[in-house]
């Protein structure tokens, strides 16, 4: 498996937000359109926790291997170390919040 720490936003959302943000601890807001996806990657420290506020959206998971669909209310946590992908799963927009922590939010890239 080959990784690389890439910089924040190396990929495009139709909207990203903070709503609270300090060390080792964030609240991010995303909008993902139909086709948009946010890359496999894993943290080295943080937690990072869905939760869908409309739409629908993909996760899938490495080590080992899952994908679920997470709809409106619903919400699931992935632990830090863990490849993982998120994938707009309807024909609309999906929005949802990632708590991310506790720990330094980094974003490894996989290849």
């Amino acid at each position: 498996m080959q990784s690389e720490i890439a910089p924040p936003r190396t990929y495009e959302v139709e909207r990203r937000a903070y709503h609270a943000a300090r060390p080792g601890f964030r609240i991010a807001e995303m909008q993902i359109g139909p086709t948009q996806t946010i890359p496999w990657h894993y943290h080295t420290q943080a937690q990072d926790t869905f939760y869908v506020i409309s739409g629908t959206i993909r996760l899938s998971l490495r080590e080992p291997d899952r994908v679920m669909r997470l709809t409106v209310g619903e919400t699931y946590s992935v632990s830090p170390g863990r490849p993982h992908h998120v994938a707009n799963a309807g024909d609309g927009s999906a929005v949802f919040l990632v708590l991310q922590g506790s720990g330094d939010h980094d974003f490894i890239a996989l290849a």
